[in-house]
């Protein structure tokens, strides 16, 4: 399960919905081993596209040694859908290397008359995708 604060959520919410129509990306970083998502982190799409996102290189080192030097490791990796459901896509999947992320997915298209937005969580270890509660808390 995710456990995650109403700020948080808000600020990954807002970021998907300010780059629609493009997918937008970010990480919420956490003190190490502690699985609680702290320090909200919006990083570029590089590729600024409505279908894909990518971190650039030079922003991901630097993302990296920053989370180093704090002793925090990425607890949330978050993208939105402009146009699809809150799902992991094929891409998604290939690309998700760090097996103790909670991959969150947010869509600001409405695909399942539910609202504007999803805003979902998954696990995702050695290509297998586990959909995982997402409980928000007003602090921890």
């Amino acid at each position: 399960m995710l456990t995650i604060t109403q700020a948080l959520h808000d600020q990954i919410v807002a970021h998907a919905r300010k780059d629609h129509p493009d997918e937008a990306c970010g990480v919420v970083a956490g003190p190490a081993g502690t699985d609680r998502p702290e320090r909200f982190i919006p990083m570029l799409n590089a590729a600024r596209s409505p279908t894909f996102y990518e971190f650039d290189s030079t922003d991901l080192l630097k993302l990296y040694r920053d989370l180093d030097d704090r002793d925090e490791e990425p607890v949330v990796i978050y993208h939105s859908h402009t146009a699809t459901e809150a799902y992991p896509s094929r891409t998604d999947i290939s690309y998700a290397n760090e097996p103790g992320a909670h991959y969150v997915l947010v869509s600001t298209a409405d695909t399942d008359g539910a609202g504007p937005f999803q805003f979902r969580s998954f696990r995702i270890v050695d290509g297998e995708v586990t959909e995982e509660e997402v409980r928000l808390v007003q602090a921890y």
